[in-house]
């Protein structure tokens, strides 16, 4: 856990966010629920997630006790992950992203796309648009 020294701010939403609140925790956590329990499971996600952030989140996931490493069925040498109880109560959070995603940007041409979400944010899907060396 976060040392109470290091939070942000006593705001529950501001906690919430610097424990699940950066661009892949969440997408660990939504491959979890979806029966993704291997590290190559994981890395086959069209989001195309790096091997040493996943290696970060999930050590991350496993430190907060909201998933597990647990010796794999068929392969005592390997391990699997899988969500704790604690870390079944996302399920939640996740529902209600996807449906206010699914409200919001998910429009008649289909899921939005780096592109689309650069039209209209003014930044790219992975990061700040380049605008004359200044930061919008």
């Amino acid at each position: 856990m976060i040392p109470k020294s290091q939070w942000r701010s006593p705001c529950p939403i501001a906690c919430t966010l610097d424990i699940i609140g950066d661009r892949w925790t969440l997408l660990v956590v939504r491959d979890l629920l979806f029966g993704k329990r291997y590290f190559d499971e994981f890395l086959a996600s069209p989001e195309g997630i790096a091997t040493n952030i996943l290696s970060a989140r999930l050590a991350w996931l496993t430190e907060l006790k909201l998933a597990r490493r647990v010796p794999a069925e068929h392969d005592k040498r390997r391990v699997a992950y899988e969500l704790t109880d604690k870390g079944q109560t996302l399920k939640q959070v996740l529902r209600e992203t996807a449906r206010w995603g699914m409200a919001h940007f998910h429009g008649e041409t289909g899921p939005l796309n780096p592109a689309a979400v650069r039209r209209a944010t003014g930044r790219a899907a992975g990061g700040w648009v380049k605008r004359k060396g200044k930061r919008p």
